[in-house]
């Protein structure tokens, strides 16, 4: 565990490894190969062995090579080590360019491919031989339903910018340059940017808070009739693209895209809303324990607690390694594989890029994990979420090729929040009561504002496409009544609806990428159902590692038809939702027990 930073010499030795060049010829060399032999061939259209042939190739490529093979994933990595290097920049975009060329040339492979007619699509779909690439091909078929001709296509993507992203950006831009005078946490006065004063409004400090909360509404209204414009040219954009693409619903090209059927997004929605009482009983249970009749909307964020024990990260590690052998060997030996062979890079550092994250590229790579352990209890979260990601990348590695390796949309937060929680478990074994407290209620705080909140929002998003396609125009008001109702259905009586609350949904970005949000729900709750199977039955990890190892390889919805859960099933919801119900009952009786409460709730 000596090894603290990136080895990437499985990858180059160094940034001007004469290998390098060698590898790129190889990668143009490959590509080129492919799409040579292929191109003007039009035979694996009609014939399912000479698909398979061409199928074959193009996993081959798509394992090996890619568009950029090894030198792409080694600068992308280099330059989250050094965002300063402008040198590490200018490599990573020539890289970049290289590869975006090849992938303007083979994409005529897919396009192709999705314009199979579909009484031919059921024989290819039959045949034994492309059996391994099945669910790839149902994935395209299932899209080019609603593809338009390429000139069409074409026209569609040279419009996206003026009728679409032009909008968004500017609402954003607008936004990212506000500044304003407002409390600080050392109680003075100072010009903050729109950032700075998003986190303020989490401040222990009501002062601060307050403050920044004033900034921000000022900042909203400020620009409420920019975002009515922009907002209604969107919803326009998207309802043309939706008649000239015959899509029945506005949320049905993100359920194609993710691989999710919208039956299976319905039965979630319904399950969440049906148990908003979890949520608003979770703000009244935190109103009590800050002393106040209501939060006000913006103090629902606001933490509880001191949380200020220390986990160092040999300690972290020694404390999730036990974890993930109790839960399956297996877990642990990729865990322990992670850190011998150097794919954590694990303290922060002059240069190095913030946050957290999980990286593969091409299924002949390895793994490599982006940290900035600071000692603090979330850091030990991230270690576990992040090699949550890293286990399901082996997992799939060991199992499928290279068309199916990775994760939907839909499914691919489960890995990472399953390990998380269960490490949150153990850590919680050994803190005292009002560590505890604080700690669950921060756990709550994140389960309410992943689940319910993102069901809020996905709901609102429905009212405003139904609204407007109803209507033509929605004025800022009323979408300013439709974003309230929204939220205080699953808020509650114990969040004020503040003065300027009604126009939040102004920098809320996600409304501007249509439907997405249901995702973080859904890969929380499935994480929280399956925890839930295997607190019951310790022996149903390896129908967890079954659902983890499948990769791309059938719909999220077939996989767990294998294993005997019915997703579409309400029910199935429910017991994730059970698990935030149980955490709930468990911080309040602890609460009560440590004296916060003057009454029952």
């Amino acid at each position: 565990m000596k090894q603290i930073t990136w080895n990437l010499k499985s990858l180059f030795k160094s940034d001007d490894d004469p290998e390098i060049e060698g590898k790129r010829k190889v990668v143009e060399k490959e590509g080129y190969k492919f799409i040579n032999k292929w191109k003007d061939r039009s035979d694996y259209l009609e014939d399912p062995a000479v698909l398979k042939e061409a199928l074959d190739e193009y996993e081959a490529w798509n394992r090996y090579c890619g568009t950029d093979g090894d030198e792409g994933y080694y600068f992308m990595l280099r330059t989250q080590q050094d965002e300063t290097g402008p040198k590490l920049k200018a490599k990573y975009n020539q890289v970049e360019e290289f590869g975006k060329k090849i992938q303007n040339d083979i994409q005529f492979f897919h396009l192709r491919l999705g314009k199979i007619p579909e009484e031919k699509q059921t024989l290819f779909l039959g045949f034994a031989g492309l059996r391994p690439y099945r669910h790839f091909l149902e994935r395209l078929f299932a899209e080019s339903k609603y593809l338009l001709s390429e000139p069409e296509e074409r026209i569609m993507n040279l419009k996206s910018s003026a009728s679409y992203y032009n909008w968004v950006k500017m609402t954003s831009g607008f936004l990212s340059k506000e500044e304003r005078l407002v409390f600080s946490e050392k109680g003075r006065k100072e010009k903050k940017n729109f950032s700075e004063i998003l986190s303020l409004m989490n401040s222990k400090s009501r002062k601060v808070r307050n403050s920044a909360a004033a900034a921000f509404n000022n900042v909203m209204s400020e620009y409420a009739e920019v975002a009515e414009a922009e907002i209604n040219s969107i919803l326009a954009n998207k309802k043309v693209d939706d008649q000239l693409r015959k899509m029945e619903r506005p949320d049905l090209g993100r359920h194609i895209s993710d691989d999710i059927e919208s039956e299976v997004v319905d039965s979630l929605l319904t399950a969440v809303a049906g148990r908003f009482s979890v949520s608003s009983r979770y703000y009244g249970l935190k109103a009590k324990l800050l002393r106040v009749e209501k939060l006000k909307y913006h103090e629902r964020n606001v933490e509880y607690g001191d949380i200020a024990k220390r986990y160092s990260f040999p300690k972290s590690v020694e404390l999730i390694g036990k974890v993930f052998q109790n839960l399956d060997p297996e877990f642990h030996d990729i865990f322990t594989g992670f850190l011998k062979d150097g794919r954590l890079d694990v303290y922060p550092r002059k240069g190095k890029a913030g946050g957290a994250f999980c990286a593969h590229h091409l299924l002949s790579q390895p793994t490599y994990i982006l940290l900035n352990h600071t000692e603090k209890l979330h850091d030990v979260l991230t270690i576990a979420h992040e090699s949550g990601h890293g286990i399901n990348n082996e997992l799939m590695r060991q199992k499928q090729n290279a068309l199916n390796f990775g994760a939907p949309l839909s499914t691919a937060e489960v890995a990472s929040t399953f390990m998380e929680d269960f490490v949150l478990q153990e850590l919680l074994k050994e803190a005292d009561n009002e560590l505890r407290l604080a700690v669950m209620m921060n756990k709550l705080n994140d389960d309410v504002s992943t689940i319910f909140r993102q069901v809020a929002c996905y709901r609102f998003e429905q009212d405003l496409h139904r609204e407007f396609r109803q209507k033509g125009y929605l004025p800022k008001e009323e979408i300013g009544k439709l974003f309230r109702k929204n939220m205080a259905a699953y808020m509650g009586r114990f969040v004020e609806q503040s003065p300027g609350s009604e126009n939040w949904w102004i920098y809320w970005g996600h409304i501007r990428h249509f439907f997405y949000v249901y995702s973080y729900a859904s890969g929380l709750l499935i994480s929280k159902s399956l925890q839930n199977s295997v607190k019951k039955d310790p022996s149903f990890i390896n129908n967890v590692k079954g659902f983890l190892s499948a990769g791309t390889s059938d719909s999220p919805r077939n996989i767990f038809a294998n294993m005997g859960i019915d997703i579409t099933d309400k029910e199935f919801w429910e017991k994730g939702l059970d698990e935030v119900e149980d955490l709930l009952r468990e911080t309040t009786a602890l609460a009560r027990k440590l004296g916060k409460l003057k009454r029952r709730l």
